[in-house]
């Protein structure tokens, strides 16, 4: 498959429905279709969970550094699918194996690299790991499906 150049913040939105709080991609480093993606998360102290997670010690929530990578891996799933602007969402369906390793803390750029492990009609499997300089934070295998957004 074809590699894509690097896609800016206004990209990222055309691909993604999520918006502010709960956009987690900042930029695509690089995009191969049907294989693999690789997009960053700025990291900073103004975010709203630094507010209780936790105050003194802020570290980003495991559960959103997954969620950085499933829409890591929505924006590889549309592209990859050519289904950008039509509505459709790309919806978890079950993590498994998730590992974090170190803490995440505010001032970094969280690195997010997600391959395709499984396509089958509707129903993806995908492996990600976070990392900030080399070091990994978090690996997870997850499945999403393509739907069609509730009426």
């Amino acid at each position: 498959m074809a590699e894509m150049e690097s896609y800016d913040i206004r990209q990222v939105l055309k691909a993604l429905p999520h918006r502010y709080p709960l956009l987690l991609v900042d930029r695509v480093k690089s995009i191969t279709l049907g294989e693999e993606i690789h997009a960053v998360k700025a990291v900073t102290f103004n975010e709203d969970f630094f507010q209780g997670h936790f105050p003194g010690a802020p570290i980003m929530p495991g559960v959103l550094q997954i969620e950085a990578l499933a829409q890591a891996a929505a924006i590889l799933g549309i592209e990859t699918l050519e289904l950008a602007g039509t509505g459709k969402l790309v919806i978890f369906m079950g993590i498994e194996n998730a590992k974090f390793r170190k803490p995440v803390e505010p001032g970094c750029l969280l690195d997010l690299e997600v391959q395709f492990l499984q396509k089958r009609s509707r129903v993806y499997k995908f492996k990600g790991k976070a990392s900030v300089e080399g070091n990994t934070t978090c690996e997870v295998e997850f499945t999403a499906m393509i739907a069609d957004p509730p009426s």
